[in-house]
């Protein structure tokens, strides 16, 4: 009998009790979620608390994904649009963090573009292959929204066309 006391009570750990499931809102779950997101895209973009020892910055710094900083934003901001109908106020620490996580997440979209601009200039003329680089288009500097021009002939997909697309600079 025992055993399966055991048994139920190591199956129990691992999940949310019902007394624990009932207590619980949706509302308090997603909260709980945005917080997780942000703290998981501000650890995969390398940032590390103020507190952190050189250590645990420099593991930081090794853990960096930014498709996941990006989806952890999307997903914050999805969770911030359903909680925005229930709560107002209490939200304003959460946009701020999410702000913050932005701002880092484009410049270091940033960095990463210039670095490869960097790299295909040294590789020849143009591009990469040598030739004219996409005859006659300029690309935008680092930093610098594209123009009316530049996006001529570009169509946002259906993502971006909704408008659920969180796209750096725009």
């Amino acid at each position: 009998m025992n055993q399966e006391q055991d048994a139920r009570n190591e199956r129990a750990e691992g999940a949310p009790g019902e007394a624990e499931l009932a207590s619980l809102t949706s509302t308090e779950m997603m909260l709980q979620a945005a917080v997780l997101l942000l703290n998981i895209g501000g650890r995969r973009l390398g940032l590390a608390p103020p507190s952190a020892s050189p250590e645990e910055r420099a593991a930081a710094g090794a853990e960096r994904d930014l498709d996941q900083v990006r989806d952890a934003i999307d997903a914050v901001r999805a969770l911030l649009a359903v909680l925005g109908r229930t709560l107002s106020d209490e939200l304003r620490p959460l946009r701020d963090a999410l702000s913050q996580l932005q701002m880092a997440y484009a410049r270091e979209v940033q960095n990463a573009a210039a670095g490869d601009t960097a790299e295909g200039a040294h590789e020849g003329e143009g591009g990469p292959s040598g030739g004219p680089a996409g005859e006659g288009a300029r690309e935008p500097k680092p930093g610098e929204a594209p123009s009316d021009e530049d996006l001529e002939g570009r169509r946002p997909g259906p993502a971006e066309s909704s408008g659920r697309l969180w796209v750096p600079g725009r």
